[in-house]
């Protein structure tokens, strides 16, 4: 069983392609000309041992929103079209990670329910690096959630002074939380629900 998809999306504001392989090793290519945002998708894929591909060509002389939004819906779209039938699958995973002086807990459930929930300090500073709003971060994690068709949950326990370390905690707690859910279950022959769907 392949579990991979190929998604393009073409917009008057981006044109771009994702691809994942779920049961791969962790290897990306990732070029969205949003260089914070090239960072944390590369480890995304390092982290949850998802295989990732991304090329985006967008309006980056108006901001990163367009570009960065757009490719967390077909990451999403991707993600949902490679899980296929759900069959065998572990469905639900959770991780807290440590980022220096930041602790972050993300729990996923593979449900085909969309839901997001997230929490994260008040007040950071507006701009990691040159192009990216920290302000994006939920929406990321947002536009994944529900194109992706899962429920997600992600709370800052704590954190310090550092807004890349803020960030970056929150991707990498999805993918360990990613990297369990996604994980075929040697137990489980049929889909993990009484409903007999996900």
């Amino acid at each position: 069983m392949s579990r991979t998809a190929r998604v393009e999306r073409t917009t008057n504001e981006t044109k771009l392609v994702v691809e994942v392989d779920l049961d791969g090793t962790g290897t990306s290519q990732v070029a969205t000309g949003v260089g914070f945002y090239d960072h944390m998708l590369t480890a995304l894929s390092k982290h949850s041992g998802i295989d990732l591909r991304v090329q985006a060509d967008g309006d980056l002389h108006i901001d990163a929103h367009h570009t960065v939004e757009d490719v967390a819906i077909a990451l999403g779209v991707a993600f949902a079209e490679a899980l296929g039938d759900k069959r065998g699958i572990t469905r639900y995973g959770d991780a807290t990670i440590p980022m220096d002086e930041v602790l972050v807990q993300a729990a996923v459930d593979l449900s085909g329910r969309p839901y997001f929930v997230h929490a994260e300090p008040e007040g950071m500073t507006p701009m990691i690096g040159p192009d990216y709003p920290t302000s994006l971060t939920k929406h990321v994690l947002e536009s994944f959630a529900f194109n992706a068709r899962i429920s997600l949950h992600v709370r800052v326990l704590y954190a310090g002074r550092d807004a890349h370390h803020i960030v970056e905690g929150q991707f990498k707690a999805l993918a360990r939380a990613l990297r369990t859910a996604v994980a075929l279950d040697p137990r489980v022959t049929d889909v993990p629900s009484t409903k007999g769907a996900l």
